[in-house]
């Protein structure tokens, strides 16, 4: 094993964490206020390019010349190399080092971004979403290197809590940017800024390069058989829960052979991994109960705050309303997750983290309530509390969901570091994809039952319907039963996502009921 730069010699509590994470010396105050600011900057740009193209989706199929389902690959393809990439991210900064793959993912999210220019159009979209999923995961993981810098010992786990609340930043603010500097020359603003932000971060890690970190030979020849198994499969994945609900479940069959071709391949990598003395993936681990408990509360969470990224900007699109008229809500969102980062990092402690994740699904359920009782009429100033308080929730959630599992994982050993890097990438990314495909289905399928239940009520002997249709309003009247549905139908998705985060809450603290009868039963 060798140290990056032998000149360095560090005291003990100093040295990486862990074989390929920085070392961790004391700074001036200076270099910490600077390590702050590299992080943010990073943070916010894990995301935010991809943020810029899903808050803009429909308006940039029509100039990619697509139709809105084949554009839904985009987000898919992103989620599905997000969720995989560290199958491969963390041995690569094992063997190679921080700032070679960093270095390597940036200039290479650059160069995507330039393809747009040279041969524009969807397959130039995707390449650029594929290897803006794998930035982020890089960059994600930058933006806590980076603050662990910043927090001296014992405050360390902070860095985990603001990191990752920092990289829920991107999509409010991409909500923010005005989407005519975004369309300027078919969009050419948008692949600009892309560009923009992989050269800014570049920019930002040279001039304040981490301390130097562990280096190993990390990578065996198996690895590659189970990535290249998982990430097609993941791809596949993704790409059914993108699509399902936009061209339905049941009516188009290659839905269907997609996820009969992912069984397989999940399943051989699962057999690989199995048999392996150092697999990538330690399935032993993932399937015990304590881990189980812990992927299913952080994909009930992640499941519910589709509320807010599905529901309440799709209600506002049913009313008329488009991004820039959004503003204000965003801005309000944006400082709520900074204040729910806020109020998770100094609350936290080891003893308060099922409470604080407790805390933040009643605040999602408690926002989703509030929009429960939604009309045609509803508007931004109307969901100010509500999607506050999810956006409070969803900050004071996730870092210590990520600190709970970090623990976990660092009781286990170092070399369950992939296994738990994947497994919350997988319940974050892929499980918000799921979520919207969950309640766009319910959407839909609630849309059409209101339909025809409102339908029933307009009767050819009702005087205002006769009316109507004499001065040859069918086809408003017809616009406007379907917009009442629609609303009606979101009031139920807001409804069911509070039951989830609610039953989320209840399931912790049951957990946390039944562990603290079981140790005083024990002692």
């Amino acid at each position: 094993m060798t140290v990056a730069g032998d000149d360095y010699a560090f005291r003990p509590e100093e040295r990486p964490t862990f074989v390929g994470s920085p070392a961790a010396p004391a700074h001036p105050l200076g270099r910490r206020l600077g390590y702050a600011a590299v992080a943010v900057l990073v943070g916010v740009a894990a995301t935010l390019g991809n943020a810029l193209v899903n808050v803009n989706l429909a308006s940039l199929s029509g100039a990619l010349g697509i139709y809105i389902d084949q554009a839904s690959w985009l987000p898919a393809l992103y989620v599905a190399f997000n969720a995989g990439a560290n199958l491969m991210l963390v041995k690569a900064r094992v063997q190679f080092g921080i700032p070679a793959v960093t270095g390597a993912l940036l200039i290479a999210y650059a160069l995507a971004g330039l393809l747009q220019f040279v041969i524009p159009g969807f397959a130039a979209a995707a390449a650029i979403r594929a290897v803006s999923g794998m930035t982020a995961a890089g960059l994600t993981t930058m933006t806590i290197y980076n603050l662990l810098q910043v927090f001296p010992g014992r405050l360390r786990p902070l860095a985990l809590v603001i990191g990752i609340g920092l990289t829920q930043l991107g999509t409010p603010l991409a909500r923010l940017v005005p989407v005519e500097m975004l369309a300027l020359h078919q969009w050419q603003g948008l692949h600009l800024m892309e560009i923009g932000i992989a050269l800014a971060v570049l920019a930002a890690i040279t001039a304040l390069p981490l301390p130097p970190s562990d280096r190993a030979p990390a990578f065996q020849p198996l690895d590659f058989a189970v990535i290249g198994l998982m990430l097609p499969c993941l791809v596949l994945v993704c790409g059914v829960l993108g699509q399902g609900r936009l061209l339905w479940w049941v009516d188009t069959p290659w839905l269907g052979w997609a996820l009969a071709a992912a069984v397989p391949l999940f399943t051989l990598a699962w057999l690989i991994e199995r048999r392996r003395d150092r697999p990538l993936i330690r399935v032993h681990w993932l399937t015990t109960l304590d881990m189980a408990r812990f992927a299913a509360a952080a994909l009930l969470v992640r499941v519910s705050l589709a509320e807010q990224t599905y529901g309440a900007v799709g209600l506002l699109t049913a009313g008329g309303l488009i991004n820039d008229q959004l503003h204000p809500l965003f801005a309000i969102v944006t400082l709520a997750m900074l204040s729910g980062t806020l109020t998770a990092a100094l609350t936290l402690s080891e003893r308060r983290l099922p409470y604080q994740i407790i805390a933040a699904s009643l605040l999602i359920a408690a926002g989703a309530w509030l929009d429960s009782d939604a009309t045609s009429l509803v508007r931004p100033p109307q969901l100010y509390l509500s999607q506050a308080l999810i956006a409070f929730g969803t900050t004071l959630f996730i870092g210590p969901a990520l600190v709970l599992g970090f623990l976990r994982m660092v009781a286990k050993g170092p070399d369950h570091l992939v296994t738990f890097m994947v497994l919350f990438s997988i319940t974050q990314n892929v499980g918000g994809l799921a979520g919207s495909a969950l309640l766009g289905s319910l959407q839909v399928a609630s849309s059409h039952w209101h339909a025809q239940t409102l339908s029933e009520h307009l009767v050819a002997s009702d005087p205002q319907v006769v009316a109507r249709l004499a001065m040859g309003g069918g086809g408003a009247l017809g616009q406007a039963l379907g917009r009442e549905a629609a609303v009606l139908a979101f009031n139920d998705v807001f409804l069911f996502v509070a039951g989830l985060a609610l039953l989320n809450a209840l399931y912790v603290g049951y957990l946390v009921l039944f562990n603290t009868l079981r140790r005083r039963r024990g002692s």
